[in-house]
């Protein structure tokens, strides 16, 4: 893999004007993706998932602001483009697959001259014969049976599964280096998920691009992600390999969302989940914006905003229950048994050297750098 990222996000924040006040929908947020990776950004809805990705394709609605911080694409910083060069970008280097097919095609236009237009849009050289059968190939691609058959159906005449399949032609018919899949089963019943995601994972071996996929779904991202970025309340608050995440997970809200999560293992009549709901971004809380759901909270939880702690090379968490001075805690039964494996996967204790740092491509600020005022603020907040 090579050492300079194909996409540098550092830093980004962005705020949305409304009558109601200004919502700070993005905070902060610094990541990296590779040539060939796939990251997946997992939260719960409204955690600023879908807006990142949007600010990365100039799709943000016009009372958007992005009011700090750089995305860089091969060298290029896009919050500098134009909509001229943002129209260029989008389809051609990179493109996105949106949630709901239905809603994403055109219902007046055949599907096979839908994916024509994008090809003719990115490629000056091609005429509608090159670009038909270049389409025609690449409804093969994604697996609709008979191809030439149906490349003059409208979209009503599919089911659910095959217009996703002809959305990803579409987002596929540019050769982008990055797609974006935003939610893209969530439409989708048990068996078309798992044959959606397997044709994703088959194109991107085939063309070697980069993926950012977008779910609320844990379960999707175990045998499809390389990285996980968990966002909350507008934040990454744990960044990691996925077995980082799925067996080491150090974040207590990362903790609510695996064992949230329904598995083959489980021993108890009832799944958990977290307390609440999520803070109002038109005033985000004082401290950690968790701490109001997070039963672990300690005292400086609702005082000061947690740094990252770098856990290891790959795999950072914002908690204070990091810092050396914080009181031991003991995660839900089901993080335990996630760490036990986690011990024999990578042959180390559970509960590895843990160093104060930062994100790869972000910038520590003055305030993360400073201490806490004392030790005792570390306090666990039912013990006050």
């Amino acid at each position: 893999m090579p050492e300079k990222p194909i996409l540098q996000v550092k830093n980004l924040s962005v705020e949305f004007h409304t009558y109601a006040g200004t919502v700070r929908a993005i905070r902060d947020v610094s990541f990296d993706l590779y040539q060939g990776q796939t990251l997946a950004i997992v939260g719960e809805s409204g955690s600023g998932k879908s807006v990142t990705t949007h600010t990365l394709m100039g799709l943000n609605a016009g009372n958007a602001t992005i009011s700090s911080g750089n995305i860089f694409y091969k060298g290029k910083d896009l919050l500098k483009f134009d909509e001229d060069e943002f129209e260029e970008l989008r389809g051609g280097e990179i493109a996105m697959i949106f949630q709901d097919p239905m809603t994403s095609l055109d219902p007046t236009m055949k599907i096979g001259k839908q994916i024509m237009e994008v090809i003719l849009l990115h490629d000056e050289n091609a005429d509608d014969k090159l670009a038909a059968d270049r389409a025609l190939k690449l409804m093969e691609q994604v697996g609709i049976p008979n191809a030439s058959e149906h490349f003059n159906d409208y979209p009503h005449q599919w089911s659910g599964g095959m217009r996703q399949r002809a959305v990803i032609a579409i987002a596929l018919a540019g050769n982008p280096g990055i797609l974006i899949a935003d939610e893209p089963t969530t439409a989708l019943d048990v068996t078309i998920q798992a044959q959606i995601l397997h044709l994703m994972k088959g194109i991107q071996s085939e063309i070697d691009s980069s993926i950012i996929f977008i779910t609320h779904d844990l379960g999707v991202v175990a045998g499809m992600a390389d990285k996980v970025a968990v966002m909350y309340a507008g934040k990454i608050v744990e960044y990691g390999t996925t077995q980082e995440i799925f067996y080491n997970p150090q974040h207590p809200y990362t903790w609510g969302l695996l064992d949230s999560m329904p598995t083959t293992d489980i021993e108890t009549d009832e799944l958990s989940s977290i307390p609440g709901t999520p803070p109002d971004l038109l005033d985000p809380p004082k401290g950690d914006a968790f701490a109001a759901r997070n039963k672990y909270a300690l005292d400086i939880d609702y005082e000061e905003e947690p740094p990252f702690f770098q856990v290891s090379d790959t795999h950072y968490a914002a908690t204070w229950l990091l810092d050396k001075r914080a009181p031991k805690v003991t995660p839900p039964a089901a993080i335990l048994k996630r760490w036990a494996k986690w011990k024999k996967i990578a042959g180390k204790d559970n509960f590895p050297k843990i160093s104060k740092s930062g994100v790869p491509g972000r910038k520590k600020t003055a305030k993360e750098t400073a201490s806490p005022k004392s030790g005792a603020e570390l306090a666990r907040k039912d013990q006050a």
